[in-house]
């Protein structure tokens, strides 16, 4: 297994210096993809860019899915095997990376997908629309195998995740992650699921924007929903081991 860290970054300057101090401890590549942030992040970017660290500028924000199958076709290209992805606002524990890795390693077909561990003051809100999710996407796989569709931190095994990239039309945006787990589960790739707590860091920044982000969100799901219909005697007698 060949394994690059992949990170996608829209205006987390504040953040991604201890992101990228914490993930260099594992000795992997790291490909950054920056998705047109202002001037500031530009700057903290070329001040890490090094021999370990490739920065690949979009000259536009395409949203997070653009950066996201930009770099995992751009990884695909350089010859890793598998590309971990990690947000640059610290949300994610970088310290179960080896977890991931492990798992990959394991099952190098599988998508290993991060299962977020909420703390008690998580908003009840979040959680609410987190289990509609989860929901919709055990109907559109008719399996439990996928335990969270929305939590960044995963692990894709690079031909599989670039193959459905360039046969299915794919969101750009916030709907990148679920929608990219149910399509690789409807062309057979194996799901493993790894438990992760979140943190929720002082002053970091989300780019999710509630009525934009919804809307689409919902507009995926409708798609994959009709597109699940198609494919239900296949997914009905596919076996459905849960990890």
């Amino acid at each position: 297994m060949k394994a690059c860290i992949l990170i996608p970054i829209y205006n987390n300057k504040d953040t991604i210096e201890a992101v990228v101090a914490e993930v260099r401890a594992f000795s992997l590549p790291i490909v950054i993809v920056n998705d047109g942030s202002d001037a500031m992040t530009h700057t903290v970017l070329d001040a890490i860019s090094g021999e370990d660290v490739e920065v690949v500028h979009l000259a536009q924000n395409g949203g997070k899915g653009m950066a996201v199958k930009t770099g995992l076709v751009h990884a695909h290209r350089k010859g890793f095997t598998h590309a971990l992805q990690i947000d640059a606002d610290g949300q994610h524990r970088a310290q179960d990376i080896p977890k991931f890795l492990t798992a990959a390693e394991a099952e190098p077909e599988a998508l290993v997908l991060g299962c977020p561990v909420f703390s008690d003051d998580v908003p009840a809100a979040r959680l609410h629309g987190r289990k509609l999710s989860v929901w919709l996407v055990w109907l559109q796989t008719m399996s439990r195998a996928i335990r969270d569709p929305l939590f960044g931190f995963r692990v894709y095994p690079l031909q599989a995740a670039v193959g459905v990239i360039d046969r299915y039309l794919i969101g750009n945006r916030m709907d990148f992650d679920p929608e990219i787990a149910v399509k690789l589960y409807w062309v057979g790739c194996p799901v493993v699921n790894i438990h992760s707590p979140v943190r929720y860091p002082e002053g970091g920044l989300s780019s999710f924007r509630m009525v934009r982000d919804n809307i689409r969100i919902t507009l995926m799901h409708t798609r994959l929903v009709l597109g699940m219909i198609p494919r239900l005697p296949r997914l009905l007698g596919r076996k459905k081991p849960v990890s």
